[in-house]
């Protein structure tokens, strides 16, 4: 009796702890080769509030500012 309702317990506060954890930042893409390519971060959903970029040259130089955040946006163009 007592282990039903430990397992019920432990399952609940699990799921518990799942839906209070905040969701991971958006992870880039790759860039193909002989592309260039940009990926902005977000804070909203409605991506008005710029938090971050990263910039990827044609020559496969990288470059980026800010933090990354859950909502993304990612260009690419044929160099």
């Amino acid at each position: 009796m007592y282990r039903r309702i430990f397992a019920t317990m432990t399952l609940v506060t699990g799921a518990a702890i799942v839906a209070v954890l905040p969701a991971a930042p958006a992870q880039a893409r790759a860039c193909t080769i002989n592309a260039y390519c940009v990926t902005t971060w977000y804070k909203n959903a409605a991506k008005t509030i710029v938090v971050g970029q990263k910039f990827e040259e044609c020559d496969g130089s990288t470059w980026q500012w800010g933090s990354r955040d859950a909502y993304v946006t990612f260009t690419e163009t044929n160099c």
